[in-house]
């Protein structure tokens, strides 16, 4: 039985596994982790109910441990009755042993426990080697309770890396343990 190796492990080895393929001549060409950041849209629901970012907020540091920063609006759109500065969002940003304590969360217990999971897909990996998904409900980690269910929210998670193109990339991913689909 193989030993269950962490993702900051896996992420030391990629260097040997790697570097036939991409023909790398020392361990710091290889790919690595620099953060990952999780961004979640709360819209103009606050205008209604100012409480709802303080909620969304809390959640999100449940999560990832980490205090959420609010993100404003860029420029005012009339139409949807936004001005510039009015808070539209709110990101994390995560780096070094959290990223990681995250990263473990997120493959091990939050996407096997989303509900008809068939992998991610290869194209959500861009062409300077980062990967971003999308997740639809925040109830699929370990720390929301039960009475938060009322209002779910999604969130995209960004895994940015050092890796310097798609292929590369996918193949960094794979190695720390990113559940992709199966290819047809």
């Amino acid at each position: 039985m193989a030993k269950h190796l962490k993702v900051s492990e896996k992420e030391k080895t990629s260097f040997e596994k790697m570097k036939s393929d991409f023909h790398y001549k020392n361990a710091m060409a290889a790919p690595r982790m620099q953060k990952v950041v999780i961004n979640t849209g709360t819209g103009t629901a606050i205008k209604k109910d100012p409480k709802k970012n303080e909620a969304i907020s809390e959640r999100l540091a449940k999560i990832t441990g980490q205090k959420a920063a609010l993100r404003g609006a860029k420029k005012s759109i009339s139409t949807f009755k936004i001005r510039e500065g009015d808070p539209v969002g709110l990101v994390v940003t995560l780096r070094g042993k959290r990223m990681y304590t995250f990263l473990e969360k997120l493959i091990n217990v939050a996407l096997p426990r989303t509900k008809d999971f068939r992998g991610i897909p290869r194209k959500a990996v861009d062409n300077v080697g980062n990967l971003t998904l999308g997740i639809k409900e925040h109830t699929i980690f370990p720390e929301t309770a039960d009475e938060d269910i009322k209002d779910v929210f999604g969130m995209s998670i960004t895994l940015v890396s050092t890796a310097k193109n798609k292929k590369e990339g996918l193949a960094f991913f794979e190695l720390l343990g990113i559940p992709f689909q199966k290819e047809k």
